[in-house]
C-alpha cells in the first residue's frame, strides 16, 4: 500500500521558517522524483511549490518560493523535505508531497503527472 506521510507544519510568524518533511512506502522511492504542492485558502487546486528529481541531481523551484524555499532528498530514509525561510502570509496552505515516475521538466508542475499524493500538512503564517 503506497502511503505519503507529511509532518512539519504549524504556525509561524512572517519571517520564521520551517522545514516539512514526507516520509514514503509501498512504491519504488527511488525510481520517482518528489515534489511539494500546496493548495491555498478558498483556493480550487493545487500549486507548484517545487520538485526534486529521483538521484536528488536537479532542482526546480516555483518563482513565488525561489530563494526561500530548498527541496531535498534522503533516499535511505525514503523521505523528501523542504525547508521554507522567511515566510510570508501567502505562503498560507495546505502543503503536500506527490511522486512523480515520468518525470519531464514540460510537465514537473502539472498536478496529473503525479501519481502518488500526501494527506498534506497546514502552513499558517501570521503577518
Amino acid at each position: 500500500q503506497v502511503q505519503l506521510s507529511e509532518s512539519g507544519g504549524g504556525l509561524v510568524q512572517a519571517g520564521g521558517s520551517l522545514r516539512l518533511s514526507c516520509v514514503a512506502s509501498g512504491f519504488s522511492f527511488n525510481t520517482h522524483a518528489m515534489g511539494w504542492f500546496r493548495q491555498g485558502p478558498g483556493r480550487k487546486e493545487q500549486s507548484f511549490v517545487a520538485v526534486i528529481t529521483s538521484n536528488g541531481g536537479r532542482t526546480y523551484y516555483a518563482d513565488s518560493v525561489k530563494g526561500r524555499a530548498t527541496i531535498s532528498r534522503d533516499n535511505s530514509k525514503n523521505a523528501v523535505y523542504l525547508q521554507m525561510n522567511s515566510l510570508k502570509p501567502e505562503d498560507t496552505a495546505v502543503y503536500y508531497c506527490a511522486a512523480n515516475r515520468r518525470f519531464e521538466v514540460a510537465t514537473m508542475t502539472w498536478v496529473t503527472e503525479y501519481d502518488y499524493w500526501g494527506q498534506g500538512t497546514q502552513i499558517t503564517v501570521a503577518s
